[in-house]
């Protein structure tokens, strides 16, 4: 037994200092960091403006990865079985991290065994409609809507993606039947709305404003508590009578189960010293986003919150894939 005892001891130590080792060396070449969507929408936009600055902090190239398809799953699924040790690095959304569990009956990944990073950023969504509609409030909305239901398509990033939920969030309020298109990113859901393809979006400021500036999509609601500069002249939800209408992309960094803390604890230092540069947060509030601090007392209290709040709505719409 002592003899058994002093082998555990000895491997604990042993695979600390293989930890210790690691972090001084950390990293020592470049970082991928794997996306769940297509390129164009709001996590890649996001994403390669924090890899450019989080690479300057690592002091390595950090590589943006797209796994699109099956609402993130693709991409969790080849994060979660990356090797641990610093270079797999997983940018975790709502519909990763959360929804796809509830709505998935066997979900090929487990979010819980994930180890967080930090939160990164979050992004109000704004609902808008296609210019030549001729739908110009919320309340034109409701009113086609309700005239035809389910003639009216909403386009989103796919099953469980934030927009979709925004979608049922939208139904639940407003008590209307409009159909849900999935695409494979929101940028191609946008992307097809500004085409003529498509009717209602729901997206995030840096990804639907632009369109709205250019007369081709109408804004009719901005789904958070207060008006933003960066979706000028948008209404909130509240002040459009539907007050519950809130929702937000958000994303965080995560690393495969197993990776050293010293490594973890690396990557955390960085990503706090890249949401504290002002250019690089300058130009995602710029663009509509709320940035984080990366600490992660933080990221679990917003996890907690987020968690009830989707737990609550994919029961109420009733959401499920089979």
């Amino acid at each position: 037994m002592k003899t058994l005892f002093k082998r555990s001891v000895g491997a604990v130590a042993l695979f600390a200092l293989v930890g210790v080792s690691q972090a001084a060396t950390f990293p020592e070449r470049s970082v991928r960091l794997i996306v769940p969507f297509g390129a164009g929408g709001i996590t890649d936009l996001i994403a390669r403006q924090l890899g450019e600055v989080l690479g300057k902090e690592l002091g390595q190239p950090v590589v943006v990865e797209n796994r699109a398809g099956a609402g993130g799953t693709i991409a969790a699924q080849a994060a979660s079985t990356a090797a641990p040790d610093g270079y797999t690095v997983f940018m975790g959304t709502v519909g990763t991290q959360i929804v796809n569990p509830l709505i998935m009956p066997s979900v090929s990944y487990d979010p819980k065994t994930f180890e967080p990073v930090g939160m990164v950023s979050g992004s109000p969504y704004v609902l808008a409609v296609r210019a030549d509609l001729g739908i110009k409030s919320y309340a034109d909305l409701l009113e086609r809507a309700k005239q035809d239901p389910g003639a009216l398509n909403f386009g989103s990033a796919g099953m469980g993606s934030s927009p979709h939920l925004g979608l049922e969030l939208l139904k639940l309020s407003g008590d209307v039947d409009i159909t849900h298109v999935p695409f494979k990113s929101g940028g191609e859901a946008v992307t097809a709305a500004v085409g003529g393809h498509g009717d209602l979006v729901m997206d995030a400021i840096p990804v639907v404003m632009p369109h709205v500036k250019s007369g081709k999509l109408n804004a009719l609601a901005l789904a958070a508590t207060d008006r933003m500069d960066a979706a000028e002249g948008v209404p909130t939800g509240k002040e459009v009578g539907a007050e519950r209408l809130q929702i937000s992309s958000w994303n965080a960094l995560f690393v495969p189960a197993g990776t050293p803390e010293p490594v973890v604890k690396t990557l955390n230092e960085a990503l706090k010293a890249a949401l504290a540069n002002h250019e690089f947060t300058r130009r995602l509030n710029d663009q509509g986003s709320v940035v984080y601090t990366g600490d992660l007392d933080e990221y679990r209290d917003f996890i907690n919150a987020e968690t009830e709040k989707w737990e609550f709505i994919v029961k109420e719409a009733n959401i499920k894939l089979n």
